[in-house]
């Protein structure tokens, strides 16, 4: 990730979100962004998953233009803080949506997520939909993984297990990881950069 110079204000805001940013994270690193509310996490995690237009030169990610490349889909996953997804489907019935997927891989994120494939969308807790919402965005392999509050709603032992999965990822594959959050406990030992 490259950003040189970014500038980016929301639609009829007097403020801009972001202002002038500097950044590099290296391939496989595991970046915490931290700041208070408002100071634009989300925003900037939403600029490097193309969400937002900025300049072609401003924000490049896997060495393409962040928003103007369509090359990087599949290759960048955002994974936010809500996840208004509430059909009457199972667990099971999504999951089998994307027949393209590792089933090995699958497996592993139902057991570590503790995920019953017959829960019903509709009818989830808060955390159960965390869980769903981590599961789709992880069944594929991605370079690049946005994580925004991923571990809000999540119980002690399955955040723990999912932030070793994320090391995993970054360790064993290179995946690069940039998490924004607001909760540093526990995390001191597993990012290697700080924003």
């Amino acid at each position: 990730i490259v950003v040189r110079g970014l500038t980016y204000r929301h639609t009829n805001a007097k403020v801009a979100a972001l202002d002038g940013i500097d950044l590099e994270i290296e391939r496989g690193s595991r970046c915490l962004l931290v700041g208070a509310n408002g100071a634009g996490k989300t925003t900037l995690l939403r600029v490097l998953a193309g969400k937002h237009m900025v300049p072609r030169d401003a924000v490049t990610v896997l060495g393409a233009s962040a928003f103007h490349d369509p090359s990087l889909s599949g290759k960048v996953e955002f994974i936010g803080p809500h996840f208004p997804f509430q059909i009457d489907l199972t667990v099971r019935e999504i999951v089998l949506g994307h027949p393209d997927t590792d089933p090995d891989r699958v497996a592993m994120l139902i057991a570590m997520l503790e995920i019953d494939l017959e829960w019903h969308m509709h009818a989830v807790s808060d955390g159960q939909r965390r869980r769903v919402q981590l599961l789709l965005g992880l069944m594929r392999p991605h370079q690049l993984l946005l994580l925004d509050e991923a571990t809000t709603d999540l119980d002690l032992l399955a955040r723990a297990n999912l932030l070793d999965f994320l090391r995993s990822e970054s360790v064993g594959r290179g995946a690069t990881l940039v998490y924004a959050t607001h909760i540093l406990d526990s995390l001191d030992d597993w990012a290697t950069h700080l924003v």
